[in-house]
Order: structure tokens, then C-alpha cells, then sequence
């Protein structure tokens, strides 16, 4: 057992860990200062190429590195690939499997969330959540004819949208795709897109050359990818683009809207099968569905365990563990949370809502940091970054680019006092605007609109727009003239 004293470590080889990390050595006024990152996965993810397109809104590439590569690189950070076992935060040190101890001045702990499977008991379920899952999906995929994809996130979607000549039976628990980005409408719109050649729907916005490429390295020894190691870090964007996802029939989706999965059969528990396939889904809606595998992509669960020893500690309702506005855990002196394992329980801006993103994960590891450093160096609190005045986030689905602004699904608003107003020019744009007693909230907008800037704009000012009413999308008005 090794003790060594270490003032900054950070848990977690994901987008908030490494974010964190690198931003400590950056910041930090002793450049000398040591930070030690602790990654249960031999590869971590590291953003690149950033590039911002708004006041708020950055699209950068997430790149998938050996961990050895952070301890080259030239911000020195000292890199371990290892399982934290227990968090003592009494000693404050950190315990490894080995029973190695790494004391600590400040600690971050960014373990991410674990998939929550809908049988992880069945050999025939598979959760998809790190490289480890996506390659055994590809290999999965080119032997079959037949699977079922639970679930209505972004993973769902794009998966369904990726695969090749395979049948697919998409159960969802809403009433249309995408509930958590997108309304019906969007829906509707993105859907269209699956009946075209996968090339033709391609150009209808023109490929990011900055989006992620992911290398992949052989991870383990461990011959279970069905159970993704505790920590390990999640996908990111475009996680599809080099995977293969083709297999050995013909692709048809089937659609099955509110239902969910009662029961998975499979060996000697099959009824009725006539043997052509290894499984049969039960759904709610009283069918039964044969297939080769089934994908569960029923969303997560934040990654918790480092801190059932701290009673202390505050875990919120949707299974965070709750920090405040300096990204401190409540309760527990000196450690900090960021990305997907926390909760954000302070007071919130009226554009701003917490969701268990890419982007918001690399916010929250920075700010983080630069939370750490000021307490370390000056003992004062940071004004909370101006990242978290309006939520932000830009991805692709369907071939589309996506952005979504401030409460774009109308959340947490008076739907008395709410009015929408949409613009769609099919096989080209969706336009959503969320106005709330006449003022910007929040917007959709599915691909090449060029108004993330002003729709940005418009939400924070607070500007009156109750006068335009449905006329404020019309082509001939033209709100870039309040900004010039």
C-alpha cells in the first residue's frame, strides 16, 4: 500500500473527468501543481476542435485516446488507470482496488452514469454505452435478420437511423420518437427522412467535418461487454459514423408507440416459437416480437456508488448526487461532482434546465476546476459560469442538425401563458419557437436555419415579441435587425 499526497484528482475518463483535469492544469496559478486523473477505462474521451458558433453554443469533435497519451502530453497530468473502491472523505483519500491510497486537497468525481437495461439478466439484452458495447453490437448486428431497439433516446435514434438490411422493431413508450429533444411535429419531420437513400438524406445538411471519430483499442482482458465497467465513460456524438451496423436481411422499421417490454423469453422459456430465433419480446400492448437480440436503450442512471458511504451527502430524487452552485457535493468538505453523476440543486436561471449531456458534462467539468482553484488559491466563491444562463446543445439526427434552446420543450412553463409557433419547409427545416407571455423561452430548430444566433439573442435579452404573433417566422421579418 503506497501513500502520496496529490492536491487535485479527478474520477472519471469521460467528457466532464478529462475536461476537468486539463482544465485544472491550465488554470492553476502554480503550474507545478500536480492533478492526478483516475479512469477505470484504459481509453478517455478529450475534446478537440472546438468551435464556437454562438455566445454559448460550441461544437467540438470528441476524440478517444490511450491514457497513457495524457501523461505525455505537455499539460503533465498523471494519468492511472484503476477502480476507485471507496472515497474517504473524513482522511480525504482515495482507495483503488489494489489498495493503492491517493490523499487529495480537492477531489471531482465524474463517474458518469451507468445504462439501465431492461433485463440485464438475459444473455440476448444488450445496453450500449461505451466502445466495449458498440463493438459488440457490430458484431451482433452482421449475423442477424431480426432486432428489437427499446427505447426513445438519442442512442435509439441513432441507432435505428444507422442500421443496414436488418428488420428492426422500434418499441417506444411515447406517442412519437425523440420525446426528449423534439415534439410530434419534429417527429413527423425527422421521420421522413428514413424512407430516403441513406446518401440522399445525408446531403440534406452538409457532413461536419468536426464531428467525433472514434479510434478503438482493445480495452481489457475482460471477455463481458454486456456489463460496461462501473465509471466507464459514456459515447458522445456520432459515436455510429465508423461502426458497421449492417446485417443479413433487409431493413424495415417497425413502429410500436406506447408500450413498453413485460417480459423476455428466451431458451427453454420460449412459447410458441417456431425456433427461427433465440428470443421473443412480450410488450405491453399484448404482442410478441421473435428476434435475434434486443437492444436496450432505456437511458441512465447516475453512476453513485463512490458516495454510499457518505450519508451526509444529499442524493436527489433523479439519482444524483446534489451539488451546488460551485459545483460542491453538499454535505462532504472538499469534493466536487460534474457531468452525469450530479445533480444541480441551486437556484436555476429561467433558460437553463439540467440534462445528461455531452456538452453539459465538458461545462460542468470546467467550471469545476476553476471552482477548485479558487478555493484552493484565493478561498472565495466563482460567479457561476454564464454557460448554465440558457440551455444550449447542438447535435445531428436523421441527418439533420439539431439545436436546442433554453426550455425548447416548453419545461417547467405555464402552458396557459405559453404559445408556439412553427415554421416547416418539409425535406429542408422544422422551426420551433417556445414563447412565454411573448417572450423568447426556448426553440427548436432542425437543420441549416442559421438562427441559433439571434434565437440565442432574443431569449436573453427578454425582448417582447407578443406583437409579431404567428408572424414572427414568417420569411419577411427579419429579426436580425435588432442586433445589428
Amino acid at each position: 500500500m503506497s501513500c502520496e499526497m496529490s492536491p487535485y484528482v479527478v474520477i472519471g475518463g469521460g467528457i466532464a473527468g478529462v475536461s476537468c483535469a486539463q482544465s485544472l492544469k491550465v488554470i492553476s496559478s502554480n503550474k507545478q501543481t500536480k492533478v492526478v486523473l483516475l479512469s477505470s477505462s484504459s481509453v478517455v474521451k478529450s475534446v478537440t476542435n472546438i468551435n464556437r458558433i454562438t455566445q454559448n453554443i460550441e461544437d467540438f469533435d470528441v476524440t478517444e485516446t490511450k491514457i497513457t497519451e495524457l501523461n505525455d502530453s505537455s499539460l503533465g497530468i498523471e494519468a492511472k488507470c484503476c477502480d476507485v473502491v471507496k472515497i474517504n472523505p473524513e482522511k480525504q483519500v482515495v482507495i483503488t482496488s489494489t489498495g493503492e491510497e491517493i490523499f487529495y486537497s480537492k477531489l471531482c468525481v465524474c463517474t458518469g452514469a451507468k445504462p439501465s437495461l431492461i433485463n440485464n439478466q438475459c444473455p440476448h439484452v444488450i445496453g450500449i454505452r461505451d466502445t466495449q458495447t458498440v463493438n459488440e453490437l457490430e458484431s451482433l448486428v452482421a449475423k442477424s435478420k431480426k432486432i428489437v431497439v427499446v427505447g426513445n433516446g438519442g442512442i435509439a435514434m441513432e441507432l435505428v437511423y444507422s442500421l443496414e438490411n436488418i428488420d428492426v422493431v422500434w418499441v417506444i413508450k411515447d406517442t412519437s420518437i425523440g420525446k426528449t429533444f423534439f415534439d410530434g411535429g419534429a417527429a413527423e419531420f425527422l421521420l421522413s427522412s428514413l424512407d430516403q437513400p441513406k446518401d440522399r438524406s445525408d446531403t440534406l445538411v452538409e457532413p461536419d467535418k468536426r464531428r467525433s471519430k472514434y479510434t478503438v483499442f482493445n480495452l481489457s482482458n475482460n471477455s463481458s461487454t454486456s456489463a460496461p465497467v462501473l465509471g466507464g465513460s459514456a459515447l458522445g456524438p456520432d459515436w455510429h459514423q465508423q461502426t458497421s451496423l449492417t446485417g443479413s436481411s433487409s431493413k424495415n422499421i417497425t413502429f410500436e408507440y406506447g408500450c413498453t417490454v413485460q417480459e423476455i423469453l428466451y431458451g427453454g422459456s420460449l412459447v410458441g416459437s417456431d425456433g427461427q430465433f433465440p428470443v421473443e419480446v412480450i410488450l405491453s400492448n399484448g404482442k410478441h416480437i421473435e428476434c435475434d437480440f434486443v437492444v436496450s436503450a432505456t437511458g441512465v442512471s447516475p453512476n453513485i456508488h463512490l458516495f454510499n458511504n457518505m450519508p451526509s451527502c444529499t442524493i436527489n430524487l433523479d439519482g444524483g448526487v446534489e451539488v451546488d452552485s460551485n459545483m460542491r457535493v453538499t454535505g462532504v468538505k472538499n469534493i466536487y461532482a460534474a457531468g452525469d453523476v450530479c445533480s444541480c440543486s441551486w437556484q436555476k436561471s429561467p433558460h437553463w434546465l439540467q440534462m445528461r449531456l455531452w456538452t453539459q458534462a465538458r461545462q460542468m467539468g470546467i467550471f469545476a476546476a476553476h471552482c477548485m482553484v479558487s478555493h484552493s488559491e484565493t478561498g472565495t466563491d466563482p460567479i457561476l459560469d454564464f454557460c448554465f444562463e440558457v440551455f444550449t446543445h447542438v447535435t445531428k439526427f436523421f441527418g439533420y442538425k439539431i439545436v436546442l434552446l433554453g426550455k425548447y420543450n416548453c419545461q417547467n412553463l405555464d402552458l396557459d401563458k405559453t404559445q408556439l409557433v412553427v415554421r416547416v419547409t418539409p425535406g429542408l427545416e422544422y422551426i420551433k419557437v417556445v414563447l412565454f407571455e411573448g417572450r423568447m423561452y426556448g426553440a427548436v430548430l432542425v437543420g441549416e436555419t442559421d438562427l441559433e444566433e439571434t434565437f440565442e439573442n432574443l431569449i436573453l435579452n427578454g425582448m417582447d415579441l407578443s406583437h409579431y404573433g404567428e408572424n414572427l417566422l414568417h420569411p419577411n421579418v427579419d429579426l436580425d435587425d435588432y442586433f445589428d
